[in-house]
């Protein structure tokens, strides 16, 4: 049984990984220069402090979930991951929920303060940001499923109810 949840954790953990790096390259290759009534706009996601967050928070969730692969079940190091999960969940639920807000202005502005959207302007880096959006989202999704599997595994010797 040990042998099961111990496969269970490292494919999510891969999961969790792969997700990750896919939404931090994602982000990071977004990139379009246009011309707009003669003026020239770059559109970069090292511009909005937002996206920037993104790119390190889940290049932080990628280190994280590889380097967790590394620790020895039932040693002392094994009893923080439940809660350094906790930590990284919130982090990328912080950085999902910035970076789709500031999509959702570049896709639609902002009447009440004037702001245009952006977004026909330079669609292929709009594509970029929601497919990084995505990515980030399953990756999120995956990090639940790890602290809802790690809280199972955690309280299945504590319950008798099996």
């Amino acid at each position: 049984m040990a042998k099961l949840h111990r496969l269970i954790s490292v494919v999510l953990r891969l999961a969790a990984a792969g997700a990750a790096a896919a939404a931090a390259i994602i982000m990071v290759t977004s990139h379009e220069t246009t011309s707009f009534f003669g003026i020239e706009m770059e559109a970069k996601y090292s511009y909005t402090p937002s996206f920037v967050f993104f790119v390190v928070a889940f290049a932080v969730a990628f280190a994280y979930s590889l380097l967790v692969l590394l620790v020895r079940p039932g040693s002392t190091a094994s009893r923080l991951v439940l809660l350094s999960d906790v930590i990284v969940g919130m982090l990328l639920v912080g950085a999902v929920a910035a970076a789709g807000a500031i999509s959702d202005i570049g896709r639609n502005g902002n009447t009440h303060a004037g702001w245009l959207p952006i977004c026909g302007q330079v669609r292929a880096y709009c594509g970029h940001v929601m497919g990084a959006l995505i990515a980030g989202f399953v990756s999120l999704v995956v990090y639940f499923l790890i602290i809802m599997y790690s809280l199972h595994a955690v309280a299945e010797p504590l319950c008798s109810c099996h």
